[in-house]
């Protein structure tokens, strides 16, 4: 790791630090080095801990604002730069390959990250979106982590793929091309063919940090991604794991969602003995990064979900 990577925060107009935050490394699973933001309480008297679980591609920076908010409403906020993504360690030589060999490695990280920041101040909750929610879920049902309160923002409970697609990716990982893009990198985005966002400036901060460094980004999925997903779903989907879950939780699912499947949402919402889950009405994937109003809806049960949870 490069010595003047240590510390290293990608800075962009309008997209402020949160207060205190700092960049500390750890160890995840194999010795990767991966990097983490922590960003203090600003209340006399914290409130506990919100553990920000990010989405595939996604990227500490990206969820400042996040943090800021969690700050106002008396959290202390550790963020995670997933294996493979971010400034932490990639998994292959190409560092624009979205690929992971299984969950369990993103689980581990998770797991490190809490072993390597004892100091934080309890409670825990979570916040988590997307792939994010996969790994938090799995996590939480597996006893890896322990929160007092979970919420997911359009999590990756499911992927709307066919039974061909799915034959089709068992294949080529049975073929040894795991490590190979399931789709070619193409060229890149415009505002108005995004799937993600309906709101403009959120996704030109985005592009604004990657394109100050562009070693941030990440392009398309491995054949082993995909297969991973399949793997972890088939593990944390399961009635009686999600009946073992009886923390207060939230769950959000966008309207207007293009790239996970929404009816896993409901099938896990119904096992989940404390849960709530709405839907955000013209909202796409990325609701933390939808307009004011959309965002509003959210930390709205957020914070629903943590009065249901004494916190």
């Amino acid at each position: 790791m490069d010595e003047k990577m240590t510390d290293r925060i990608v800075d962009v107009p309008g997209n402020p630090r949160p207060d205190g935050a700092r960049i500390v490394w750890f160890e995840g699973v194999g010795g990767r080095k991966l990097r983490a933001c922590l960003a203090p309480a600003t209340a006399d008297t914290p409130r506990g801990t919100c553990i920000v679980c990010p989405g595939r591609t996604e990227f500490i920076e990206k969820y400042f604002e996040v943090a800021r908010e969690l700050q106002d409403r008396g959290f202390a906020v550790l963020i995670i730069d997933w294996p493979g993504q971010g400034l932490s360690q990639r998994l292959l030589d190409d560092p624009q390959k979205g690929h992971i060999d299984r969950f369990e490695t993103f689980m581990g990280a998770l797991r490190n990250g809490l072993d390597a920041f004892e100091e934080l101040p309890k409670p825990y909750v979570s916040l988590a979106h997307s792939m994010g929610g996969a790994i938090a879920l799995a996590a939480i049902g597996q006893g890896l982590v322990k929160v007092e309160a979970a919420a997911f923002c359009a999590p990756m409970w499911g992927l709307p793929l066919g039974r061909v697609q799915r034959y089709f990716i068992w294949a080529m990982r049975v073929m040894g091309r795991s490590d190979d893009f399931a789709q070619k990198p193409g060229p890149a985005e415009r505002f108005e063919d995004n799937v993600v966002t309906y709101d403009e400036p959120h996704w030109q901060m985005n592009k604004d940090l990657t394109d100050a460094a562009p070693e941030l980004s990440l392009g398309p999925v491995t054949w082993g991604w995909l297969g991973a997903s399949l793997d972890i779903f088939g593990r944390m989907n399961k009635p009686e794991t999600l009946r073992a879950i009886d923390i207060p939780v939230f769950v959000a699912s966008a309207a207007d969602e293009k790239l996970v499947d929404n009816r896993s949402h409901a099938h896990v919402a119904s096992h989940l003995p404390n849960c709530e889950h709405v839907t955000v009405e013209g909202a796409m994937h990325e609701i933390l990064m939808e307009k004011p109003d959309k965002r509003a809806e959210y930390w709205a049960g957020f914070d629903r979900m943590l009065e249901r949870a004494g916190i």
